[in-house]
C-alpha cells in the first residue's frame, strides 16, 4: 500500500515539474512576442507658416511745456486735436482712437529735484492708442507721422512705449491643417527611419502634440508672424 501511494505522489511530482517547464516556456516564447511587438521609433513633426498680424496697436505719445498750467493744459489739448485730425484723415475711424488722461509734472514741485534751474515748470503728456484691424494702413499712416513734428506737435517716448504691437488672432482656422502637416512630416520620417533599419512602420503607439508658438518673423517686420508646431509620434515597428 505504501509503495503504490510512494509511486503516486513521484507521478503527481513529474506532472507538476513538466506543467512548470511547459508554461515556463510558453510564458518566455511569450514575452520574447511581446518585446519584439514593443519595438517602436519616436520622430518629431514640424509645420511652420507665416501670417500677416490680424490687429496693430500703435501709442503715439506728444508732450507740451510752459511756465502756466492752464496753457500748458492748452497747449496739450490742441496738440491732442491735431493728432486726431491727422489720423481721421489718414483714414482711421474716430472709434479706432482713445486717449490717455493727460499726465502732467510739476518740476518744481518734485520732492527729488534740487535747485536746478529749467526753462518750463510745466510738463505733460499724453498718449493716443490707435486699434485697428487695418494692419496694412495702419502701417502706411506711420511712415507720416513726420507731419505731425512740422504741424508743431511734439513727440514723445522711448522706443518701448511708442512701439506697435501686432497680434494674430486667427490660431483656431489654421491648427487642423498644420497639425496634419506636422503629423504627415513625422510620418514620413519614421517611415525613412523603418526602410534604413529593414523594418515595417506599424501603428501609431502614443501621439502628443507640442504648443504653438507664434513670433515676429524678424525685428524688422514684427507685422508678420511664424507660427510654429512640432508634434512627437511614436510608432510601432515590425520586422
Amino acid at each position: 500500500m505504501n509503495n503504490s501511494k510512494d509511486l503516486g505522489f513521484i507521478v503527481l511530482g513529474i506532472s507538476i515539474l513538466l506543467g512548470l517547464a511547459t508554461l515556463g516556456y510558453l510564458l518566455k516564447d511569450a514575452a520574447v512576442e511581446f518585446k519584439s511587438f514593443e519595438r517602436t521609433v519616436t520622430v518629431k513633426g514640424l509645420a511652420e507658416e507665416e501670417h500677416l498680424a490680424d490687429i496693430v496697436i500703435w501709442p503715439i505719445q506728444f508732450t507740451e511745456a510752459g511756465n502756466s498750467l492752464d496753457g500748458t493744459y492748452q497747449a496739450l489739448e490742441n496738440s491732442a486735436d491735431k493728432v486726431r485730425s491727422f489720423l481721421t484723415d489718414s483714414g482711421i475711424e474716430e472709434d479706432e482712437i482713445s486717449f490717455s488722461t493727460p499726465l502732467l509734472t510739476d518740476r518744481s514741485a518734485q520732492l527729488y529735484g534740487g535747485n536746478e534751474n529749467f526753462q518750463y515748470r510745466y510738463i505733460a503728456s499724453q498718449t493716443a492708442t490707435i486699434y485697428s484691424e487695418n494692419v496694412e494702413q495702419v502701417r502706411e499712416i506711420m511712415s507720416g507721422l513726420v507731419d505731425l513734428g512740422k504741424q508743431g506737435v511734439t513727440l514723445s517716448g522711448n522706443e518701448y512705449e511708442i512701439r506697435p504691437e501686432y497680434i494674430f488672432n486667427r490660431l483656431n482656422e489654421i491648427k487642423p491643417r498644420m497639425i496634419e502637416q506636422a503629423t504627415n512630416e513625422a510620418r514620413q520620417v519614421a517611415e525613412k527611419f523603418a526602410e534604413d533599419s529593414n523594418s515595417r512602420l506599424g501603428k501609431i503607439k502614443t501621439a502628443s502634440q507640442g504648443q504653438f508658438s507664434i513670433m515676429d518673423r524678424d525685428n524688422n517686420n514684427p507685422h508678420i508672424k511664424k507660427v510654429r508646431v512640432v508634434s512627437t509620434i511614436v510608432y510601432y515597428l515590425s520586422d
